[in-house]
């Protein structure tokens, strides 16, 4: 039977993972997005072209694959309406590529007015959230309220159905002039978008089960990454769903015999978007210059991403919660020139020493990072596609991780371009 992997992000996100996926999907016939929505942002460089999902699958851009978006995604319909637009504008065809579960939660205008709203309620303490309406769709999801992709087509029941919510969500809705809280306007735009998805809509689990079963490759994209999952991340400045490798499955309908290869996929060094604890956070110039090497601006919202040295307490975590097999680290290349490198191997706090993650924030914000530090190599490492060719004080850097960590590093990126990669 054919290989199956599943791409799991190992930081808070924006590791790469658009490209990763985008390498894989040349030896998988389907590539299948679980989870997370139009929050996550997924950038991939052919030539000198960029593109960026933010819901269809990466491997969209491979014209012989077939990509499915599963129920654990909620997915915002107008914003996939605007990627096939871009779509179509490149010229890539997705007629019968394409399909979206039945089962998938919507994010409509009202989520994003909610999620904006209770952000800025939340002040000093809020936790960083893109306003995308992710958050305010799971809890409609969770609660048993949500609309899901097949109401659309069934016209009286979406309308008893928004009804209900503008009844349940009068506190933000009622007198509202934003035209986000017009529950009429948006049932007759969902109306107006039900033929163009009609075709796309089935039922993912069984499509996915059925092409295992008949030997098909299958390549299950994650969003996000583990430390933002809502359970095993650093809540509550975490997504709203299950971004370890039980969210794909319960996102995709998919046993977990169907994986044989977990690909974790970490960057060099860490960076996070908004809120919550980061312990080996560079609020300095060598943060900076690591913010400016690597153009660390989020592909959904534009911000400046936090960014600091690699943490090898979180990668621990990550390989132990989602089962990560191999490891693909990314942006390799933007540490080419810097004297000196370190990375965290653990935490020190009022005296005890921590070498895994601690769930509770209170002692994660209160931790010290302690650092093994390598000598850098300060020579480019751009587009080299040979392990041989890589200076031998960055194979030391890649030793030294993979040592740790006791799993192989099998694909090192050393810039944006599909083709500037070596593969092990």
């Amino acid at each position: 039977m054919a290989k199956n992997r599943a791409v799991i992000g190992c930081q808070w996100g924006d590791e790469g993972k658009g490209k990763i996926v985008d390498l894989l999907a040349s030896d998988a016939d389907i590539i299948a997005r679980a989870q997370g929505g139009a929050n996550a942002g997924h950038t991939i460089w052919i030539g000198d072209e960029k593109h960026i999902f933010h819901l269809i699958p990466s491997g969209i851009l491979h014209e012989d694959k077939r990509c499915y978006i599963g129920n654990g995604v909620v997915l915002d319909p107008f914003g996939l309406r605007e990627e096939l637009a871009l779509l179509d504008d490149k010229g890539v065809a997705y007629d019968n590529r394409l399909f979206i579960s039945a089962a998938t939660n919507l994010v409509l205008p009202y989520h994003k007015l909610i999620d904006a709203v209770e952000e800025e309620r939340r002040g000093t303490t809020s936790i960083g959230t893109t306003k995308r309406g992710i958050g305010p769709a799971y809890v409609d999801k969770i609660a048993r309220n949500g609309i899901r992709l097949i109401d659309i087509f069934s016209p009286d029941r979406l309308l008893k159905r928004l009804e209900h919510q503008r009844s349940i969500k009068s506190e933000w809705l009622e007198g509202s002039t934003d035209e986000r809280a017009d529950i009429n306007r948006t049932y007759h735009e969902l109306v107006a978008m039900a033929e163009q998805l009609r075709p796309m809509t089935v039922d993912v689990s069984q499509h996915l089960n059925s092409a295992w079963r008949a030997g098909k490759s299958l390549l299950l994209e994650g969003a996000q990454g583990v430390m933002l999952d809502v359970d095993l991340g650093t809540y509550p400045f975490a997504t709203s769903s299950n971004t370890t490798v039980g969210g794909l499955l319960t996102g995709l309908g998919l046993g977990p015999r169907v994986i044989d290869e977990v690909v974790g996929v970490a960057k060099a060094y860490t960076t996070r978007v908004g809120g919550g604890p980061f312990p080996t956070e560079l609020v300095d110039a060598v943060g900076d210059k690591i913010r400016d090497n690597g153009d660390e601006f989020g592909a959904t919202t534009g911000r400046p991403r936090r960014c600091g040295w690699l943490d090898l307490v979180l990668l621990r975590h990550a390989v132990r919660v989602s089962g990560i097999d191999s490891l693909a680290l990314t942006k390799l290349d933007v540490l080419d020139a810097f004297d000196e490198l370190k990375i965290c191997i653990r935490y020190e706090q009022n005296g005890k020493t921590l070498s895994e993650i601690p769930l509770d924030l209170a002692e994660l914000h209160g931790v010290t990072p302690v650092y093994e530090t390598l000598p850098g190599w300060h020579e480019e490492t751009s587009g080299i596609t040979d392990l041989t060719s890589l200076p031998d004080r960055a194979r030391g850097y890649l030793d030294f991780i993979a040592r740790d960590l006791s799993i192989p590093i099998t694909i090192v990126s050393t810039g944006a371009k599909r083709e500037e990669t070596i593969v092990v």
